[in-house]
């Protein structure tokens, strides 16, 4: 990886890993369709003007069935499912959970790879990354729910498919453009919730500032890093910031909120962080086999 990738990966694991303390803090006053309104708007009040300032927003527009499916996938369904989520379980718990992206990344691009590039670290990889998310889970049966868990689980393969529409679809379009458009249709979307389900009173201090935060520093400026990321490391290897997030998010939950930890998730986390590591890895070509002439025609 580059120095500017190294720069790029360790920013957004910092900013991809504060949300996680801030949606625990803010569902406590706000509902989750609120909160992810509150989000998307600010996000999209702050990109909005550049993006349209700078121009080729027509080249957007005009790949909007793309722009609209990647805004679901990676923004308004695993929000929203996030900060219902967190509703019942610790923020700690969350972030451990979404360090299984790159797993289900790596399956993913696996599934479209020749059977020759599925080779025993790749396998192994997904085997003992699955061992450690289901160690994570083991660790904390008793705060987990049956509904937090599925919606955990719809999250993963969100973060995991966004950053392959991205690449695959997406990648000759400004990236500006692109992030401006899809928080304000996702801003669009959220708004008639908003309208009735806004809070009757103005919400304390520290949620407004925990709302603030993640519209304008964790969505709006970090969802311009992970487009720079993925243009620098590509989709897959741009998933693996997850490393970083769950223990940004680990930590902050720990020492602000008082959440407990227990050596189990540690030694899961362990366990995703390895099984991501080898599932993600790059196999070498094989040399090609001595091929027999071709017989005349």
């Amino acid at each position: 990886m580059t120095r500017r990738g190294v720069l790029l990966f360790a920013a957004l694991g910092i900013l991809w890993g504060i949300p996680y303390l801030l949606i625990r803090v803010s569902v406590e006053a706000v509902s989750p369709a609120t909160l992810v309104f509150a989000r998307t708007a600010i996000g999209a009040l702050l990109l909005l003007p550049v993006a349209l300032s700078r121009g080729q927003m027509s080249a957007v527009l005009r790949r909007w069935r793309w722009v609209l499916t990647y805004t679901a996938i990676e923004i308004a369904v695993p929000w929203l499912m996030l900060s219902t989520a967190e509703q019942r379980i610790t923020s700690s718990l969350s972030g451990l959970l979404v360090a299984a992206v790159p797993l289900v990344g790596a399956a993913i691009s696996l599934r479209g790879a020749r059977r020759d590039q599925l080779g025993p670290p790749q396998l192994a990889g997904l085997l003992v990354g699955v061992l450690g998310v289901a160690l994570v889970l083991g660790s904390d049966l008793g705060g987990l729910t049956a509904a937090a868990g599925a919606e955990m689980a719809v999250v993963v393969v969100c973060y995991a498919t966004g950053p392959q529409i991205i690449a695959r679809r997406l990648a000759d379009l400004p990236s500006l453009q692109v992030v401006a458009a899809s928080l304000a249709v996702c801003a669009v979307l959220y708004l008639p919730f908003f309208v009735a389900l806004h809070p009757a009173r103005m919400p304390a201090p520290g949620a407004l500032a925990a709302i603030l935060t993640l519209g304008v520093v964790c969505t709006a400026l970090a969802f311009l890093l992970m487009f720079a990321l993925i243009a620098e490391v590509g989709a897959v290897r741009a998933t693996v910031v997850t490393y970083l997030n769950p223990a940004v998010a680990v930590i902050l939950g720990v020492w602000i909120l008082g959440e407990p930890f227990r050596l189990g998730m540690g030694v899961g986390f362990a366990l995703i962080l390895l099984g991501s590591a080898l599932s993600t890895r790059v196999s070498r070509p094989r040399p090609p086999r001595a091929r027999a002439p071709a017989a005349a025609v």
